[in-house]
């Protein structure tokens, strides 16, 4: 059995482009023309690749080859290997035009519709020369990828059970009931969210953090939510809601962003869990590269002008 480093020496990466060069065109000669590489020479480094491996990875046969269990297992480790390499050449080109520092951020659908446009502005203002990567999450895939090393940094709902991670405070939100203009609960000022249980629903993800608020609200009080259409986006639950196809939970100041003119109206929600916690996560916040350090500093500042 190799050991892991010896493993690692015996793998080169010319055998795994031709290897996968193979699989995609079915032919050891097709791919030998478009790699511009004798047949022979991409065979050789089969059968090397193959015996470094101890298993069979393709059958030959007339018209080309067919891959065995092992060979589809292989071609799927190779071509992760390969997009690696990839987008490590990318990001350190990246350094040679200018930047100085990359920041994977994963976050929920709340902070980036409600908070991070200007606080992610702000900070690209004031250091141009940082590239960070955004991507929308639900929150409980913001902390799988902050766990897993696939983002620095993730911004989600507070409620969320962290884990092992660790956590500080971003910002404050608070859930309120859309309706349409002239709803019945339009002039009730603020209600309890099992006054909206008798109305049909445009709700969210079934992973959301407000889908599992609002349907645990309603299992509570003995019922369900009745939910006529789920859409993946707060903008598009304020047209649904507007077109009158039920009411829905949103966050506050997306509501105010998002909300067409006078059609809709929010009223605020008197339970507890309505009044939310976003979080900064990070595996560990003191051994963050400087550059995600930067940010955290940056975003934290922006929790405790919210808080003053």
């Amino acid at each position: 059995m190799l050991s892991e480093r010896n493993f690692a020496r015996q793998i080169d990466l010319t055998s795994l482009q031709l290897f996968v060069a193979v699989c995609e065109l079915g032919s050891i000669g097709r791919a030998a023309e478009r790699e511009f590489i004798a047949a022979s020479a991409i065979s050789k480094r089969l059968s090397d690749l193959e015996t470094t491996l101890g298993t069979t990875l393709l059958q030959r046969h007339a018209r080309g080859v067919r891959l065995t269990p092992a060979g589809e297992g292989l071609l799927h480790h190779a071509r992760a290997v390969l997009f690696g390499l990839e987008q490590m050449q990318t990001e350190l080109a990246e350094y040679a035009d200018g930047v100085r520092g990359h920041v994977r951020v994963h976050a929920s659908i709340s902070a980036i519709v409600q908070f991070l446009p200007e606080d992610l502005g702000a900070f690209a203002r004031q250091h141009p020369q940082i590239k960070i990567d955004l991507e929308e999450h639900l929150s409980p895939e913001v902390l799988r990828a902050v766990q897993e090393g696939a983002a620095d940094l993730g911004i989600c709902n507070g409620a969320t059970r962290v884990g092992g991670l660790q956590s500080l405070p971003y910002r404050h939100d608070r859930l309120v009931l859309v309706v349409p203009h002239g709803h019945v609960l339009a002039s009730a000022g603020a209600v309890p969210f099992e006054a909206a249980l008798p109305f049909d629903h445009v709700g969210l993800h079934a992973n959301s953090s407000i889908y599992l608020a609002t349907h645990q609200a309603a299992t509570r009080a003995g019922t369900t939510v009745r939910v006529r259409i789920r859409v993946t986006g707060l903008d598009a639950m304020c047209r649904m809601i507007a077109n009158g196809l039920g009411v829905g939970v949103m966050p506050e100041r997306a509501f105010q962003l998002l909300s067409p003119g006078d059609a809709l109206q929010a009223v605020p929600l008197t339970d507890p869990w309505a009044q939310r916690q976003l979080v900064l996560v990070a595996r560990d916040f003191s051994s963050l590269p400087a550059t995600a350090g930067l940010l955290v500093e940056h975003l934290q500042a922006d929790e405790t002008r919210q808080a003053a």
